[in-house]
């Protein structure tokens, strides 16, 4: 994968982010995540690649913009093929009340190194490099916990467990607490919950729950590069979905995916704050400009970089662009 293409991306995340952020906490989820849709889209026909989106905004049908299966880029004869994930706006919750960890997230590998999912939801448990090899999702919460605390040589009751603030985990957060471990529930946003757990420093220990299939996608993309550990399989809601899984190429549905089966080869992930978060500051506006924080990762050779931006509108933000 060239690597002129980390920078194109964040150029990707960052105009998805300057869009929705026009939007932080006006309370309107829908036009808040169309404003991401768009100016991605939009971005994304600059970027010198013919990509193919396997984890979009849904099905063709359910999504006018970035849905699966839609090609983007300038798509010219020398343009790289890569498969692409994105999030324009992971956390349109958040973002609509002003809360905290609402980003722009967009990955891209080439051909067959994203897993082909549908929208769909999937069950996921992800810690950081010190802890791979130690976590395994078909066992209980509690053995992961204490597999968890022995590899870190700390008790449970000093790990924190990001967990989904949903009523389907309601066992999950019961048999955390029973556990010992401290519990961080977010209303929305697990791949940067992923990241945190990721975090030598961050504030969470271990990822648990079930979230989006998509956000497991790009979760492993950013893994990839910061090193650490995510497994993940699907939980359908009823049978067209496992059906559509299996018509996408899913040869097991029931399968329990690795970080390196959710995002293979060589990845460059990429995130732009909308709101303020545990490693990234949202977008700032000022009289004729705004900045954005974003990162960008390769898991080639495992870089990652932060950009601090400083957009002058004056100068052409919000203009046709020149290809």
């Amino acid at each position: 994968m060239q690597r002129h293409l980390s920078m194109e991306m964040v150029r990707v995340t960052e105009a998805a982010a300057l869009a929705s952020a026009k939007l932080m906490g006006l309370g309107d989820e829908k036009a808040a995540d169309a404003a991401a849709v768009e100016a991605m889209r939009e971005e994304f026909n600059y970027v010198d690649i013919h990509g193919t989106v396997v984890i979009g905004e849904g099905e063709r049908d359910e999504a006018p913009m970035l849905y699966i299966g839609e090609e983007v880029g300038r798509m010219n004869e020398t343009s790289v093929r890569v498969d692409i994930a994105v999030d324009p706006l992971e956390g349109t919750t958040i973002a609509a009340r002003g809360d905290n960890n609402a980003l722009s997230v967009a990955a891209i590998a080439p051909n067959g190194n994203l897993l082909h999912a549908p929208d769909t939801y999937m069950d996921k448990i992800a810690v950081g490099k010190s802890c791979e090899g130690v976590i395994d999702i078909t066992r209980s919460p509690t053995e992961n916990l204490y597999r968890v605390a022995a590899r870190k040589e700390m008790p449970i009751s000093d790990l924190t467990v990001c967990i989904l603030d949903r009523e389907r985990h309601r066992d999950l957060v019961d048999e955390v607490r029973k556990a010992g471990a401290r519990i961080r529930l977010i209303r929305d946003g697990d791949v940067s919950a992923a990241m945190a757990a990721a975090t030598p420093s961050g504030p969470v220990d271990i990822l648990m729950g079930i979230g989006g299939a998509p956000e497991g996608v790009l979760a492993a993309a950013a893994l990839r590069a910061m090193g650490g550990e995510i497994q993940g399989r699907l939980c359908f809601r009823n049978d067209k979905e496992r059906e559509r899984a299996i018509a996408m190429g899913i040869k097991d549905p029931d399968k329990v995916f690795t970080t390196e089966e959710l995002a293979s080869g060589d990845v460059i992930f990429s995130a732009t704050g909308v709101t303020d978060g545990d490693f990234l500051q949202g977008i700032r506006f000022y009289a004729g400009g705004a900045t954005s924080h974003s990162v960008v990762m390769r898991s080639a050779s495992g870089t990652i970089r932060y950009v601090q931006a400083h957009h002058d509108f004056a100068r052409g933000y919000g203009m046709p662009r020149m290809p």
